[in-house]
């Protein structure tokens, strides 16, 4: 398995891994899995139909997804940590690598921000996690609809299930940080794409404004050199949310810097006018 980590921005960083030499064949796939997997197949097959609800419902629920925040899908790519992968991990028999550009993070920083991905949204995704199963026996009622599926009860389905890899993608990454099974691994690819990014830690301050370090542009030809193809969605969506994000927080300084300047301004008519008071007196 590969873990990469992969800067947006001078501020935000994604998490995604690469799962090395894996199977699908039924003999070494969970129920989990193999039901993820139909899931997805039964998604694609809706979505090439040219009309009716399942292709509404598709529609809907891309515009969804595209909303889960970003490190919520890193950390689904990570494997559940179960019985036979540790002991493989720890015995040697699968390498984990670290992958990061060598010219965007610095080489003592990595492992630390590894674990800060990997464990700073685990409240979180716990009580969201529990505000599913709560909501799950509400939409029930919605099962008398006829024709139509309970489409709010398995949105919450799949949104306790992505809450829970989450988790469990997030413990699997700081017991390898824990047993120090990462093998950092900067890489001269990666040093390409980004081209001439400068070092996060020695250029940028708290106080700097956040600067975009990935366009969409890039997408692509990150997917191809890495020769990872599910990698352009997952790119395009993180780097669509930092650009929403940045925006929305220039436009928030943007209104502050207006308010204050207006307060500035009334508080400076007001003295004016007191000491205008003051002389007639």
């Amino acid at each position: 398995m590969r873990i990469f980590l992969l800067p947006l921005s001078t501020r935000r960083t994604f998490l995604y891994a690469q799962r090395l030499h894996a199977t699908t064949s039924p003999p070494n796939t969970s129920l989990l899995d193999r039901g993820t997997a139909f899931a997805a197949r039964k998604w694609s097959e809706w979505e090439k139909k040219p009309s009716g609800w399942q292709k509404k419902v598709v529609e809907y629920g891309n515009h969804a997804f595209r909303r889960i925040p970003y490190e919520e899908w890193g950390l689904k790519s990570v494997p559940p940590l179960s019985t036979r992968r540790r002991q493989d991990e720890i015995e040697g028999r699968e390498k984990v690598e670290l992958v990061y550009p060598g010219s965007v993070l610095r080489d003592e920083d990595v492992l630390q921000v590894t674990g800060q991905l990997a464990g700073e949204r685990e409240g979180l995704h716990r009580r969201r996690l529990m505000w599913c199963f709560v909501g799950m026996p509400i939409t029930l009622p919605f099962a008398l609809v006829p024709i139509i599926p309970n489409l709010p009860f398995f949105y919450l389905v799949y949104r306790a299930w992505s809450h829970w890899r989450a988790i469990a993608g997030g413990k699997h990454i700081q017991w390898l940080v824990e047993q120090k099974l990462l093998k950092p691994a900067p890489s001269s690819t990666l040093d390409k794409l980004y081209g001439q990014a400068p070092k996060l830690a020695a250029s940028v301050s708290p106080v700097d404004k956040e600067q975009v370090l990935l366009t969409q542009e890039q997408v692509t030809s990150f997917s191809e050199s890495l020769d990872i193809p599910a990698l352009e969605i997952e790119l395009e969506r993180a780097i669509w949310q930092v650009e929403q994000a940045i925006h929305k927080a220039d436009e928030q300084q943007q209104q502050q810097q207006q308010t204050q300047k207006h307060g500035d301004g009334t508080n400076a008519n007001h003295d004016v006018k007191s000491k205008d008071s003051k002389e007639k007196q």
